[in-house]
């Protein structure tokens, strides 16, 4: 589509959706491949330390990932704890707490089977892969913060507005996910799902 302005000049107008455009700048954000390469080495080397870790990670004995699963697990704690701040009153603000505390424990694991799925991703889905990283990691601190200054009666609010915060943090971590494993269809999974039942090693197709 094009729109011809008063002076005369023509300017074509992107027709697609703006988080389409978004996307498309983060796999394209080549200036992250310094940082996401040696992250990836570092990552892959922890990984592959321990024999079969990497397999028990990408979920080999369940037949496909379990990284997307487990994000449910931490989520749904942050976000119960961020429904009984706004409207569990005062009773509820212990109960609160221990729901961030255990979302913060939930999502180490989660971390860990996520790296595993990054672990060997080429080009715009490791750049993708890494800015979902850094957004989880940063609502993590977030919500660890919270937990933390909930410690103190006079914190609760901060601890509330932390926790808010980290939710929001944590959406653009889980589009960004959701991106990864619907449009580019990123995850593990047994060969037998792709008609081929020789090999029973979860891989993916977009792994070097």
């Amino acid at each position: 589509m094009t729109d011809t302005s008063t002076t005369g000049t023509t300017s074509t107008t992107d027709p697609r959706p703006v988080s389409v455009r978004a996307m498309e700048a983060v796999e394209g954000a080549t200036w992250l491949d310094k940082t996401v390469d040696v992250e990836q080495r570092l990552v892959e080397k922890a990984l592959t330390a321990t024999p079969g870790l990497l397999g028990l990670l990408r979920g080999k004995g369940v037949g496909h990932a379990v990284h997307p699963p487990m994000t449910d697990v931490p989520i749904g704690a942050w976000l119960s704890a961020s429904a009984l701040d706004l409207v569990g009153g005062r009773a509820a603000r212990p109960a609160a707490r221990l729901l961030v505390g255990l979302g913060c424990v939930a999502a180490l694991p989660t971390f860990a089977t996520g790296s595993a799925e990054w672990v060997g991703l080429r080009e715009g889905d490791k750049r993708v892969g890494y800015v979902h990283a850094v957004a989880n990691g940063t609502s993590f601190a977030m919500y660890a913060a919270s937990w933390w200054v909930r410690r103190h009666e006079r914190q609760h609010g901060l601890g509330v507005v932390l926790a808010l915060g980290a939710g929001a943090v944590a959406g653009i971590g889980g589009y960004l996910g959701g991106h990864l494993s619907v449009a580019r269809d990123i995850g593990s999974r047994d060969p037998a799902y792709a008609g081929d039942p020789t090999s029973r090693e979860p891989v993916s197709p977009h792994r070097v």
